[in-house]
């Protein structure tokens, strides 16, 4: 089973976009419309597909924000299509999207915000070395991962 991100092009905007989640998921995730829009007026934004055998299955999006230090990544959606999801298909992507990051070499913190009653997604992130640091100011859950410093020698 091979996952990898891909750019959202021509080829594959259409099925990243009909990728929609059930109503009891889609209340935790904006739309992959919505995030393909937003990465469009924002550059700092990167949407990239999860693909399957070259088969889109799901969508990302995460990036710099310009409001953040440098060195600062937010992870802002991840989505698996219901019919794939619970085969690692995310638990991969993440992993691929985290060592992409932790490679930059301006990489020091990784972080991401869940809706503190999205008790999956507390244990899927906790369990990617995620670490839990309070409220945002939209009463989201903030979980970081810290990198080592990477100092002069």
């Amino acid at each position: 089973m091979t996952i990898t991100l891909e750019p959202i092009t021509r080829a594959n905007f259409e099925a990243v976009m009909d990728i929609e989640l059930p109503p009891d998921q889609a209340r935790y995730v904006a739309s992959n419309a919505y995030s393909i829009a937003q990465a469009h007026y924002y550059p700092e934004f990167q949407p990239r597909a999860i693909c399957l055998e070259g088969k889109p299955v799901g969508f990302l999006l995460f990036g710099l924000p310009e409001q953040h230090a440098p060195g600062h990544y937010g992870i802002y959606r991840l989505m698996v299509d219901p019919a794939w999801q619970n085969r690692g298909i995310g638990r991969r992507a993440m992993e691929l999207l985290l060592e992409e990051l932790r490679a930059r070499p301006d990489a020091q913190r990784i972080w991401i915000c869940y809706k503190p009653d999205n008790a999956v997604g507390q244990r899927f992130y906790a369990s990617l070395g995620f670490v839990e640091t309070g409220l945002d100011g939209d009463c989201e859950m903030i979980a970081e991962i810290r990198l080592a410093a990477r100092g002069f020698r």
